[in-house]
């Protein structure tokens, strides 16, 4: 598929990050119609947070010299701003980049201050004002950017893009797409999590990025050091070179440098390109030796003050073009998956785990239950039959409406719900569903999501089903996200009303745990950069399979999840059961392979934020990115007792393969991990199947962890093929085998009530069953969520009628 050719505004500080996405804006044939950049106040005596806001100034290509933009050079305060933001040393010949590229460079002060430290930036909370009124005073400086686009937006109506350079830090990238997206532009962060991302080099290290920088001509000079392991010595530096990146990569190393350091992620050094290919550089920025002046500001901070730069016309000849490098698609891990799945014979590979059979090491020494105790809530919505008049806004306005009117009832907000599940009944309606949906979430971080199509097997008359997961008001303290709305080469952005991942406490008796629940948005196989899908080919299937399944992963990783309790893989309706049941085996296949033990065990990679080395104590110093929890694996062994890490392969968590109508934008595959959980110390995570729960047809797996106050349990129960799940009275039968199920793992189930399901999945005769085993509460408010299936298989590709879905956590008796 042809890529979608965007008109890009390029956010441009003079730094190497800025120029470098460019590059890549420019590699995959979009056209950078504006360079747009934001400067401190100067003039003396003024301060940038109280300041009048000036003109935006349009900078023409054909000057050649650097413009009196700030005043008289004799009275000019020389200082850097130190902001989060905004990179401010050397913006001095930022000017001249206009003549240098041939694209025009418009500039706004910089008004405000940094008054919003939240690493999530919620635009809402800010204080911002309409543009032109008045001074800046209570301004967040991220608002500077408003006046600035807009004036660019003006002079250029066709731009619908925003490019900037942000690597590691959330701080800045969430302020850049939330002035992009109020904006109507796509946010482009082709940058983002690079230094974490599989190299085609084969000895590429932390530092990658900066060769790839200098192999695609890029010139950048640091022009401030603010690092014990850097000193004046390194000011001009060329550090888009082996040379300088040798240099700085020694200094810093000396002293025990964090993760991204090599990159100055963490405010060790700020740099000015001063050129670049042909294709971006028409000439170079040249500063004369006696115009760069050392300006010291203490605590081994040291910066340039740039005089005289002027440019220069490139040598007769010099044509040569940028040769930019993109990551690779797979990491080495999902690339050896992807080999395995393509080249075995279909139906032949997929094993199921054998998981480790019996009672719990932990449960079985437990005893009588003291507390019961499941903090999240779990609610299903559907309108009226016929309410709507065959109007989906109108439908999905009144679904919204009540799980308003229910989170009142409750005291609850919607910015606290973790994860939602919309059912839609043709995926082509979901347009129109996401903007009424979307009104529900105004601030950052809203719930993760998971969209499906299940097309006649929802109930007659309606074609929309809303299910909610929310803590109770009292557990949901410690909410956290991670929402990524930018295109970059990591995973597909998540632009809209939903996260990537959301993460909240397990608590017992409404207190803390110690371990967190994370809900990760369902994943389709976009490819990352260009938010479409693989081309087709004849093994497409295997690829989208693969390629999603590392998305989660990466999500996961983010998230330093240490285990999923279950998972299922969707598949759009295929077009027979023998093609089910392969997908359901190549689904498994990949599963098992992404959790089979590796020679050297892959880790969750990571680096300082800009925000967590001012605000959270494991940054606070230079050498703390390496301490204790900066790095998780998935799956983390160490987690489980001694005898299931003897065997491996039963700690694999249960998967389900779910054949529906159709997906989001017509993927064949979207994975749907459950839950993961984080934060579990060694030893205290069991998984233990139990075949016979003393029910027919019904089997259980659960996912058992010990904390120093209680026991958390996730169960899956799945009942063979051909039988119809009972569902009526509350679920009498599912919950007969919930408790034969608990009993099975050795626990005294006497003192605990009948257990509800959080989610069922039902096929064949089933779906009925399910849609009637409950009537409607007062408005329209369910407790049981139904996921209608055409099928579902297991890791086997073996057929099943039901899967239930239970998580409860314990307390034992003083």
């Amino acid at each position: 598929m042809p890529e979608e050719r965007l008109n890009v505004i390029a956010l441009v500080s003079g730094g190497k990050d800025s120029f470098y996405s460019l590059l890549h804006c420019i590699h995959h044939g979009h056209r950078v119609v504006a360079l747009a950049n934001l400067y401190p106040a100067s003039d003396a005596g003024v301060d940038s947070a109280a300041a009048a806001p000036r003109a935006v100034e349009v900078v023409d290509p054909a000057e050649r010299v650097v413009p009196s933009l700030h005043g008289d050079e004799s009275t000019r305060v020389e200082r850097d701003l130190n902001s989060f933001m905004y990179q401010t040393v050397g913006h001095e010949v930022i000017p001249l980049y206009a003549a240098a590229t041939g694209v025009p460079l418009y500039r706004q002060q910089i008004l405000g201050a940094t008054l919003r430290h939240e690493r999530d930036y919620d635009c809402a909370a800010t204080g911002s004002k309409p543009e032109g009124d008045g001074d800046a005073a209570g301004l967040d400086e991220t608002e500077s950017m408003l006046p600035l686009l807009r004036a660019v937006l003006a002079r250029h109506p066709e731009a619908n893009a925003l490019c900037s350079g942000a690597i590691l830090s959330t701080y800045q990238r969430t302020r850049v797409e939330s002035v992009a997206l109020r904006l109507g532009l796509v946010p482009l962060s082709y940058l983002w999590k690079y230094p974490v991302l599989p190299s085609p080099s084969p000895a590429a290290d932390e530092a990658q990025l900066l060769r790839d920088m200098a192999a695609a001509g890029l010139e950048a000079r640091i022009v401030k050091v603010a690092s014990a392991g850097l000193d004046e010595s390194h000011l001009w530096e060329r550090v888009s070179s082996s040379e300088g990146v040798a240099r700085v990569k020694a200094a810093l190393k000396r002293f025990g440098a964090a993760e991204g350091a090599a990159l100055g992620e963490g405010g060790e050094f700020e740099t000015i390109v001063v050129d670049g290919p042909q294709d971006l550089f028409r000439k170079r920025v040249v500063v004369p030796e006696d115009g760069r002046r050392v300006v010291r500001e203490g605590g081994g901070s040291s910066w340039l003050a740039l005089r005289g730069a002027r440019l220069e016309d490139k040598p007769v000849g010099d044509t040569a073009n940028s040769t930019v490098q993109e990551p690779l698609l797979m990491d080495a891990k999902f690339q050896n998956i992807l080999d395995d799945v393509t080249s075995t014979e279909p139906g032949k590979s997929a094993t199921e785990a054998s998981h480790i059979v019996g009672r719990s090491t932990f449960l079985a020494r437990l005893g009588r239950i003291r507390t019961r105790d499941n903090a999240v809530l779990q609610r299903a919505f559907l309108a009226d039959a016929g309410a709507a008049d065959g109007s989906i806004q109108a439908e999905t306005k009144l679904v919204v409406d009540r799980a308003k009117a229910f989170l009142d009832s409750k005291s609850l907000d919607p910015s606290q719900i973790t994860n939602t599940i919309i059912i839609l009944r043709d995926m082509s309606d979901f347009p129109k569903v996401n903007g009424e949906y979307g009104k529900l979430f105004v601030k950052p971080n809203p719930p993760s999501r998971i969209t499906i199509a299940c097309g006649s097997l929802l109930p007659e008359g309606r074609s929309i089903a809303l299910y909610l997961t929310i803590p109770e008001p009292r557990a949901g303290q410690g909410r956290d996200g991670l929402h990524v709305q930018s295109r970059s080469y990591w995973a597909p952005a998540n632009i809209g009303p939903y996260s990537q991942a959301i993460d909240i406490p397990i608590t017992s008796d409404h207190e803390p745990t110690g371990i967190r629940a994370v809900y990760v948005a369902g994943q389709i196989p976009l490819l990352p950069a260009l938010m479409s899908l693989p081309p087709p080919s004849d093994t497409s299937l295997h690829l989208q399979v693969v390629l999603s399944l590392q998305h989660l992963w990466r999500i996961g990783q983010e998230m330093k999840v240490q285990y999923w309790t279950s998972a299922v893989a969707y598949f759009a309706r295929l077009s027979s059961a023998d093609d089910m049941e392969r997908a359901a085996r190549l689904a498994g296949n990949a599963w098992a392979l992404a959790h089979a033990p590796q020679e050297d065990d892959e880790e969750a990679e990571g680096g300082p934020d800009l925000w967590d080395l001012k605000f959270n104590p494991q940054y606070m110093s230079l050498d703390a990115g390496g301490g204790q929890g900066s790095k998780v694996s998935l799956p983390d062994w160490s987690i489980f007792t001694m005898r299931q890490q003897n065997e491996p392969e039963s700690c694999t968590p249960p998967l389900f393969a779910v054949e529906i109508e159709s997906l989001p934008r017509g993927a064949d595959v979207e994975w749907h991990a459950h839950v993961g959980l984080k934060q579990i110390e060694e030893g205290t995570a069991e998984t233990v199947r139990v075949p016979d729960v003393g029910s027919d047809g019904w089997s259980g797996w659960h996912t058992v962890v010990q904390t120093a106050s209680a026991y958390v349990i996730y169960t899956v129960l799945a009942l063979g093929s051909g039988q119809v799940p009972s569902l009526a009275d509350g679920g009498g039968e599912l919950a007969k085998a919930y408790a034969g199920s608990l009993a099975g793992l050795g626990l005294d189930t006497s003192g605990l009530s009948a257990g509800s399901p959080y989610l069922i999945y039902v096929a064949g005769d089933g779906v009925k069953e399910a849609w009637n085993s409950e009537h409607d509460a007062a408005g329209g408010e369910r407790h049981l969520a139904v996921v209608p299936c055409r099928s579902i298989r297991s890791m086997r590709g073996e057929r099943l009628s039901c899967l239930a879905l239970f998580r409860v956590v314990i307390g034992a008796a003083p």
